[in-house]
């Protein structure tokens, strides 16, 4: 399951961010998005688990939890959509 986390601390790596969802279960991958131009954080990011339940049992567990001093946000991501028109 992809999964969406919103309103990290703009110091949070990648790396950070696989820490906070290891310990609920396998992190195939875990991403912060960054800035094109100025390769800063943007703030989220976007962790893969492989098991559905523990996904979903991280979900609960960190949604509206403290990540560094912010209240995150964690939700089941969306499909992507294309923005050109």
């Amino acid at each position: 399951m992809n999964i969406y986390v919103g309103n990290l601390p703009f110091n949070f790596t990648s790396e950070d961010l696989e820490n906070l969802f290891v310990e609920y279960g396998t992190v195939d991958s875990a991403q912060v998005i960054q800035d094109r131009d100025t390769n800063r954080s943007r703030g989220f990011g976007f962790v893969e688990m492989a098991s559905d339940d523990e996904a979903r049992k991280a979900i609960e567990e960190l949604d509206g939890a403290d990540g560094g001093g912010r209240s995150l946000t964690v939700n089941e991501a969306r499909p992507r959509t294309d923005r050109r028109n």
